[in-house]
């Protein structure tokens, strides 16, 4: 060993003589010509340096920490951390660089050129991975980042996974207890199974994971164990929540990873955020610290809605139909709910950037809607699942399904959630959820599919009495249109983007609707009843909204009659269950009859006004090309509700 170690240092000794200079003494300036590389690189020029003394330069002021300081012993240990970040970030450009887009070929053979002497004779990786246990964790950060900038880039050109990266891993996910090299090995990983996903590399991303399978399944026995609170003592270095946090972002990265391969191909390690899903439920109901708790529910949340990996901008992922492991995880959540696990969760105030918001005079303070969006998700997404695959139990699925969702309901009463002037149950879900679009809408689908799957198994279609567990579709459809103040335009963003599961939701309550018209209209007349002119008025604790005021005059609707109604063909939503339109219907009104009728009721006037409106829209453009998908069985519906109101006027 000694004899390579002098060979190594030989060859480099022969590149440069700055390799003999390693020493305290050169840190100033070892700095300054640090600095002037990286300078050099940022402007995306060649430095005057050639690769071999720009080599020997990066790897002495590694080599720098290990010289003694002459003087202050703290200010020395300082510019040694300094010129170690920096020379760090310097050997993660020159990496990147090479593979970066407008890059000139002069500057991209020099940082190859660079690399390789720094990586094939100075074995600066080894040197790298020292780092991962240093004190200072910007030190350690970046020697992490600049590792796994390497081990990807040595992947993607020779398709080889480097001993020491991979030695060193295995051995942190074995040890015994945390530390600082567990953090960066967890985060490093992390980090290079992203880039594999982003860059479509699904053959090596499972050559990967397939060599950490077992050692990973390791860690996650040992993290999320019974008695993981003492072996994450609080009196070690590590902090606790650091630890942890890093592990959720390695299992959803895990779980993102197996919807970019395909469902048709899983490793154990794919699976450990399903495997251990009471693990982490209990985590989220004992964790002292709050962030930790937050973190584990927003993950939980993310891999019931299928969504594990969609704010890391993952790439495409390949979802098929819905797996076993989802409904592991959906029944670990209703038996938790079962035992009382909402009473557990510890919901804090409203927090933002600042910090928590202080309470004003008597005004209480707002919980936290993040903590409480995450927690209402995760009942009723569970909710939706088990009855899905209820079976033959579907009449007792059922019963208990309401139960989740009415003690959802206590739970945010509990949390200091509560409705001003209405205590009707359906406005829970638009108080939940109407800060955030793509969550409202998850929501609205889940509870659409509850009321559906309840109706079905338990055979009662009475919309009416699904009130009393704020469950019925007519009300959340109502008070949905109400929040945009019935903007046909508003309604058309939705439609368009891709960011929430609207189209979905959409489709399938016009369907429903045309199915009980009349419990959509009594819908509508108890709206108009208990509102009148100045709305309801939700209130989320010290904080409130008013919806806008239905108008005094309703608008008047005209029939969709004389439009050409397009077949689904062979569209995936081709159900013509409860959408066929009566031709003797629609052969008794004339298309331009200028009669005006009064509804008899102001909201429903508005919502087919709306939707009225939205069907000229979307018309157009799909006449023109312009809309992102054929909207052709959309269009059917919605003009089957304004038919529907012709009908029944």
């Amino acid at each position: 060993m000694a004899i390579d170690d002098r060979r190594r240092q030989h060859d480099l000794s022969k590149l440069c003589p700055l390799m003999s200079l390693c020493g305290t003494p050169l840190v100033e300036g070892h700095f300054e010509s640090i600095s002037d590389l990286s300078r050099c690189l940022l402007r995306g020029s060649r430095p005057g340096r050639s690769a071999g003394d720009a080599a020997a330069l990066i790897c002495s002021a590694l080599c720098a920490e290990t010289a003694d300081g002459d003087g202050d012993e703290d200010r020395a240990g300082s510019r040694v951390s300094d010129l170690t970040c920096v020379t760090l970030t310097l050997v993660d450009r020159l990496v990147s660089v090479q593979t970066e887009l407008g890059a000139s070929s002069q500057l991209c053979s020099y940082a190859e050129e660079v690399t390789v002497l720094l990586h094939q004779h100075t074995d600066l990786l080894s040197k790298m991975v020292q780092q991962f246990q240093a004190e200072d964790q910007i030190v350690s950060h970046l020697a992490a980042k600049s590792v796994s900038s390497y081990i990807f880039h040595q992947l993607q050109t020779s398709r080889v996974l480097h001993p020491v990266w991979q030695r060193k891993t295995v051995q942190a996910f074995h040890s015994p207890s945390p530390s600082a090299d567990l953090q960066a090995c967890m985060w490093s990983l992390t980090d290079v199974l992203k880039r594999l996903m982003k860059g479509h590399h699904e053959d090596l991303l499972m050559e990967l994971l397939a060599a950490f399978d077992s050692s990973l399944s390791t860690l996650c026995s040992k993290l999320l164990s019974d008695d993981v609170q003492p072996v994450l003592d609080s009196s070690s270095s590590v902090h606790r929540g650091t630890t942890l946090c890093t592990l959720l972002d390695l299992l959803e990265v895990l779980t993102a990873s197996r919807f970019t391969c395909g469902p048709a191909v899983c490793l154990p390690s794919q699976r450990l955020s399903h495997i251990h899903s009471s693990a982490l439920l209990r985590m989220a109901s004992s964790s002292s610290e709050y962030f930790v708790q937050k973190r584990v529910l927003l993950l939980t949340k993310r891999i019931l809605l299928q969504k594990a990996g969609e704010d890391m901008a993952l790439g495409e992922q390949k979802h098929g139909p819905l797996c076993d492991d989802v409904m592991v995880l959906a029944d670990a959540v209703l038996q938790a709910v079962a035992r009382g696990w909402l009473q557990c969760l510890h919901v804090e105030s409203e927090c933002f950037f600042g910090g928590v918001a202080q309470e004003r005079g008597d005004e209480a303070q707002r919980p936290d809607c993040v903590m409480l969006r995450a927690v209402g998700l995760i009942v009723l997404k569970s909710v939706d699942l088990k009855l899905q695959t209820a079976g033959g139990t579907g009449e007792v699925s059922s019963r208990e399904a309401l139960v989740c969702v009415q003690t959802l309901w206590s739970f945010l009463r509990q949390c200091r959630v509560r409705l001003t002037e209405t205590p009707h149950p359906c406005c829970w879900p638009g108080l939940l959820f109407g800060e955030q679009d793509d969550d409202m809408m998850e929501a609205a689908k889940a509870l659409l599919s509850i009321f559906l799957r309840h109706r079905l198994n338990s055979g009662s279609r009475d919309a009416d009495a699904a009130c009393a567990s704020g469950c019925n579709p007519h009300c959340h459809f109502l008070l949905l249109l109400r929040s945009v103040s019935f903007d046909h335009s508003t309604l058309l963003d939705f439609l368009i983007s891709t960011e929430t599961c609207f189209l979905e939701y959409f489709v399938r309550y016009l369907k429903y609707v045309g199915s009980d018209w009349q419990g959509f209209t009594r819908a509508c007349q108890r709206t108009d009843e208990s509102e009148g002119e100045q709305g309801p008025k939700f209130r989320l604790s010290g904080f409130s909204v008013r919806p806008a005021p239905v108008p005094q005059a309703a608008e008047e609707i005209r029939p969709a009659s004389g439009i050409r109604l397009v077949d689904y063909g062979s569209s995936d939503e081709s159900d013509t269950e409860n959408i066929d339109v009566s031709d003797d219907s629609r052969n008794n009104r004339e298309p331009n009859s200028k009669q005006t009728q009064r509804p008899s009721s102001q909201t429903s006037a508005r919502v087919v006004s709306c939707l009225s409106q939205l069907r000229q829209v979307v018309t157009r453009l799909q006449t023109k090309k312009l809309f992102p998908y054929n909207a052709s069985s959309l269009l059917k519906l919605l003009a089957q509700v304004e038919t529907l109101q012709c009908c029944h006027h």
